[in-house]
């Protein structure tokens, strides 16, 4: 029997994952030293709260999953004689994923019999929620895991996630974004256009000048990329900026036709403590990143 985890940097809630079967393992952040486990020790992420905060002048930082967390998620499963199938945020993004075959390698040898299967989504927050959804609905349809693993070798790279940010001190502190200049979040008004790469990691493909230019670039990457859009799931997500998003979603149904199956979600906290408040971005399927 299988059992099946993704994890918080996907932007999977509680509500998304049980929907499909899923358990949720939590990415943490920290705010004045104390470490905050999203859906562990709260069970509603309050994002105009959080995102307030952050405009008020906290700046939160992220860690890594310890070697034990990792035992406290997957060992009970492996004891019960279950295996694991774990859909994730980018490997290389973070030490956390090292961590995680530390805690693999030491239970291999204490339950030599279990398999462990695992995608790595090559992205974080809205494109890693897209390919959990598309991935969820084969599984849902009766695909096995093993076969999912077979798919996401090829197809994983053919979802695509463009975003905005509104403030580059938070992506200027973490350091988790290529090709931003230091001085570039003094700038008034010049927005970053941010992407997934095809090694899973965050660069900057250049500037905008105000919301409304850097929506157009968002929009134009769509064209420009999308590959049979109208027949996946589109993703915007937003970081306590809904009427952006809602404005986008019009500039796509304008575009691509009113019948776009199209999803707002929130940024998670963990992500949303790199990319600030006030940003906004889109997901879908794509000729490549």
């Amino acid at each position: 029997m299988w059992t099946y985890f993704t994890d918080s940097d996907c932007d999977v809630t509680p509500e998304v994952a049980s929907r499909y079967g899923f358990k949720l393992i939590s990415m943490p952040y920290s705010i004045e030293a104390k470490t905050i486990y999203p859906y562990e020790d709260f069970d509603t992420f309050d994002y105009k709260a959080f995102y307030d905060m952050l405009r008020g002048g906290v700046l939160p930082t992220t860690s890594a999953i310890s070697k034990e967390k990792y035992m406290e998620y997957f060992e009970p499963e492996f004891a019960a004689g279950n295996d694991i199938f774990y859909v994730h945020f980018s490997e290389a993004m973070t030490m956390t994923f090292g961590n995680m075959r530390q805690a693999l390698d030491e239970l291999s040898l204490k339950y030599p019999g279990r398999r462990f299967l695992d995608v790595d989504t090559k992205g974080i927050t809205i494109v890693s929620y897209l390919i959990f959804t598309e991935i969820a609905e084969m599984l849902k349809a009766g695909k096995t895991p093993e076969e999912v693993v077979e798919w996401s070798r090829t197809q994983v790279d053919n979802f695509a996630q463009y975003y905005f940010a509104d403030d580059l001190k938070f992506f200027r502190r973490s350091g988790r974004v290529s090709g931003i200049a230091a001085t570039m979040g003094g700038l008034i008004g010049i927005r970053p256009i941010i992407h997934m790469t095809d090694d899973g990691k965050m660069e900057s493909i250049g500037t905008e000048k105000g919301r409304a230019k850097a929506m157009d670039k968002l929009l134009s990457k769509v064209e420009e990329l999308g590959l049979d859009v109208a027949s996946h799931k589109i993703i915007i997500g937003h970081t306590d900026a809904p009427e952006f998003a809602a404005e986008f979603e019009g500039m796509l149904r304008a575009k691509f036709g009113q019948d776009l199956d199209i999803e707002i979600i929130v940024t998670n906290p963990t992500a949303g403590s790199h990319c600030g408040p006030n940003g906004m971005g889109v997901a879908f399927h794509s000729k490549g990143r």
